[in-house]
């Protein structure tokens, strides 16, 4: 292991035991398809404010040779959905529910800040409730060791919110949402287990620690050959802070001196190329400023903070590649369920040209912040919005599954049209791992799984998926997909909602409104939303901002 382990001044050295004798009560969903002893191995990766066309395989220009691969032997989602923002994603992701009913309906509390979202409502409580369960604490029950590596972000002060207490057996990474690459220390440090450790290593970087740690936790269990494992790798890569190492930026310097719009139509073409978008997909008009009109000195900042995004993302697949590599020398790698996907649309935080320091780049401490909305319009090619919104640049991801043992050779290497979105991956992982998802946990009732197994896709069975609509809320901004169309709004405060609707199958960017043509469809959808609303604990985002404002003042 890469660290030291020391005591840090408001942490507790405390002992746990995971108790997996607890009341576990079964809703009868799934059929056990596999024997616990031929149960693969599962590989959840999740990158970090990435944008949809980012990655080789979706059309970027970034070299991701390893995700590549993993694409080319696998299955490729057209349309697959994440929750527009980090910690809400990460709720949905691990329990299977939408994130108000995990109880992150808004955001979690931080270090700086350890009741900043609790808001004393169900769906809204700042770190997940009880009344939902892990992916770690399902597949405990079947006999899996349960692993994770990298960014919690899901319940920071209160130990008993923390991943050894939500069903994993090892833990190391940061706690917080975000941190300081090459030196990770303080409140938004670093965590091995239930400990306060340092960085060690003249060398240390954030995206090569999560790995280490990973590798050594599945090394570890590979001892116990009868017990598959459950790895959760969510790196924090490419989130702010810009920091890379010189020999990964360096790659990229001068690349994106064509400016955004230019690099914006390349991907779109590109993408159509390859098939990651079908060819009734418009690209959407260009949303960042002007190129020809900045300075060669902005210029050239614009094309740095671009190649430093770009070196995390390359940096992030040289990682994968190592992981790839390891199962591959330890004969797992057919019997390995890999999913990798990103938590939300690319992040416009920063303005339109970005936000932070210039000072001090070349040392540790040193960083520009963000790369700007202008950047992160490229990232979520052709799609419109970002981070936060839940149009299709908020909430669109890449999804990879590579499953040697499960996988259709009539799906091998292709893309499919079938959408899913987060709650799936626990009825997935459910599904091809045997495991039971519980009624009753701990003493707690459970609320049933949201999702739907993308197992027969994956095995070649084009069947829809989603019979049923499904829904997003994020700080107001709302949506639901019902088979092809989709409602979408923008939160505006104090204002009724004002609902667009589009025809994804031909309309995939939104750039052509439907409301006014199909009244009766909005009317319809828009009832369904506000059932399902009341239903996940969903509240009016006015009276949060309210609860937040006066918080504030005291």
């Amino acid at each position: 292991m890469r660290y030291t382990t020391k005591l840090s001044i408001g942490f507790a050295i405390i002992v746990t035991t995971v108790i997996t004798g607890a009341s576990f009560t079964t809703y009868d969903v799934v059929k056990k398809s596999l024997k616990i002893d031929k149960a693969p191995n599962i590989l959840l990766i999740l990158a970090d404010d990435m944008g949809y066309s980012d990655i080789g395989c979706y059309g970027g220009e970034v070299s991701t040779p390893n995700l590549d691969r993993l694409a080319s032997n696998g299955l490729r989602f057209r349309q697959f959905y994440n929750g527009a923002r980090c910690c809400p994603t990460r709720a949905s992701l691990l329990t299977g529910l939408y994130p108000h009913q995990a109880g992150i309906g808004h955001m979690t509390n931080d270090p700086e800040d350890s009741t900043a979202f609790q808001m004393n409502l169900p769906g809204y409580q700042g770190a997940l409730n009880n009344k939902c369960v892990t992916i770690a604490e399902v597949l405990k029950t079947a006999g899996y060791q349960t692993l994770m590596s990298g960014k919690w972000h899901l319940g920071y002060n209160g130990l008993q919110r923390w991943p050894l207490q939500r069903g994993f057996d090892k833990y190391y990474g940061i706690l917080a949402g975000a941190t300081n690459y090459f030196e990770p220390t303080g409140s938004r440090g670093l965590t091995f287990m239930n400990e306060h450790v340092e960085p060690k290593g003249e060398n240390f970087y954030l995206t090569d620690a999560i790995t280490d740690n990973a590798i050594d936790f599945m090394q570890q269990s590979s001892k116990n050959a009868n017990a598959p494992f459950f790895m959760y790798l969510a790196y924090t890569s490419p989130h702010w802070p810009l920091q890379a190492f010189k020999k990964d930026i360096d790659r990229y310097r001068g690349k994106y001196k064509t400016g955004w719009k230019k690099l914006r139509e390349e991907r779109f073409n590109r993408m159509r190329k390859m098939g990651v978008i079908l060819p009734s997909v418009k690209l959407t008009e260009e949303d960042g400023v002007d190129w020809e009109k900045l300075t060669p000195e902005k210029k050239d900042e614009m094309d740095y903070r671009m190649a430093i995004y770009a070196a995390q993302i390359d940096r992030m697949d040289q990682n994968i590649g190592r992981i790839i590599a390891m199962l591959e020398q330890s004969g797992q790698m057919d019997n390995t369920l890999i999913l990798f996907l990103a938590d939300n649309g690319a992040c416009a935080e920063g303005g339109q040209l970005g936000g932070g320091l210039k000072e001090n780049l070349g040392s540790k401490r040193g960083y520009l912040l963000s790369y700007g909305q202008s950047w992160a319009n490229v990232s979520n090619t052709p799609f419109k919005k970002y981070k936060h919104w839940v149009n299709e640049g908020g909430i669109s991801t890449p999804l990879i599954v590579h499953y040697p043992k499960g996988i259709s050779n009539a799906t091998k290497g292709k893309f499919t049209d079938q959408y899913g979105f987060l709650p799936d991956i626990m009825a997935t992982i459910v599904d091809v791992s045997g495991a039971k998802y519980p009624t009753q946990f701990k003493g707690n009732s459970i609320l049933p799984m949201e999702g739907k197994s993308l197992m027969p896709v994956i095995r070649g069975k084009e069947k829809s998926v989603h019979q049923q609509p499904i829904f997003w809320e994020h700080e107001g901004n709302a949506a639901m997909r019902d088979g092809n169309f989709k409602l979408v709004c923008e939160y505006e405060a104090g204002k009724p909602k004002k609902w667009e609707l589009y025809d994804l199958l031909k309309d995939r960017s939104e750039t052509h409104d439907l409301a006014n043509a199909l009244p009766n469809q909005v009317a319809t959808m828009s009832a369904a939303y506000e059932k399902w609303a009341s239903r996940a604990g969903v509240e009016p985002f006015d009276k949060i901002r309210e609860i937040m404002a006066a918080r504030r003042k005291k």
